[in-house]
Order: structure tokens, then sequence, then C-alpha cells
């Protein structure tokens, strides 16, 4: 009886002279001992194998970027056929990750949680028969503290105000 040559844990696997499947512990003792090591190849001989090293493991972490920032920022596909919008856009979704890991290493937090503390933040719009103004909400001190972090200045309470002009129906007798 042949076992089927599938990707995954069938290579831990073996089939007894009763055709039944047993893990070959032997394979599996094996593949432990190179737990946690890398092979990498490089063509630069200059590289020292901790460079080699730091540069895979800075390029893993890239890709994982990439995939986190495709979901944090609901990238969907786009299709560019010209070369200037397909550099645009690499640009740009390049320079939103940089921003998503300048926050997370000048915070210490995690992009998801940073994002859910600013959400909090918003803007209110304010009429009244003297005008009208926007708002922002007040700080929570965790906001205060990301904001700080980040180098960022405080937002002004009051950003917006637009008094009613002043007309004959207005003014009082």
């Amino acid at each position: 009886m042949a076992m089927p040559r599938q990707a995954g844990l069938n290579r831990y696997l073996r089939i007894t002279p009763a055709g039944k499947l047993r893990i070959d512990n032997a394979k599996v003792k094996t593949e432990a001992n190179l737990d946690g090591k890398y092979l990498l190849r490089c063509s630069d001989p200059h590289l020292s194998a901790e460079d080699i090293a730091l540069g895979y493991k800075q390029l893993l972490e890239v890709e994982r970027g990439w995939r986190d920032m495709k979901q944090i920022i609901d990238l969907r596909p786009v299709y560019h056929r010209l070369e200037e919008r397909i550099r645009a856009h690499v640009i740009l979704c390049w320079l939103a990750l940089l921003l998503i890991r300048i926050v997370e290493t000048q915070t210490g937090m995690t992009w998801p949680q940073a994002r859910r503390e600013l959400q909090r933040l918003h803007v209110g719009t304010f009429t009244g028969p003297t005008g009208t103004f926007r708002q922002v909400t007040g700080l929570t001190k965790a906001q205060s503290d990301l904001l700080a972090k980040l180098g960022i200045p405080r937002p002004k309470q009051v950003l917006d105000l637009q008094p009613t002009p002043l007309t004959s129906h207005n003014i009082a007798a």
C-alpha cells in the first residue's frame, strides 16, 4: 500500500507491514534537531553570517508587515497599467507601512491598539443661533500619552468657529 505523497506531516509517517500508519519517531527526532536553525545562502561573500541572518529576519518582518498592513488598512487588489501609477501605489503602500512601524516603535504598542485608541478621538459640529463651531472631544490620558510619544502636539479644542452673519433678522431691536 503506497502512502500518498503530500506536503506536510506525511513525512513523519510510516506504513507498517500490516498496512497501518505509525509515527516515524526517528524522522521526528531528526527534524527536532533542526528546530530554530536557519540554512541561508547569500551571493555577497563580504557579509558576515550575523548580517545575512539579520537581513533575512528583517525580510520576514517586512513581509509580515505587508500582510498585516493589507488587513489593517483593508487593501483590495488594485490593477494599474501605467508604470508611474504602479510606482505611486507602491510608494504609498510603503509610506503607510513606514508610518505604522514608526507608531509601533515609538509607542511600544501594536498598530491595532494605537489605532483603536486614536479612533476614540472625535470632532463634533455644533450649530446654534449664534453660529457653528467644530470641537474635538477631550483627550484621555492614553491618547495624551500616545500623542506625546509620537511628538504630535495636542489638537486644539475648537477647530473652527463661524459666527452667524449679522442681519436685520437676528439683531435685537
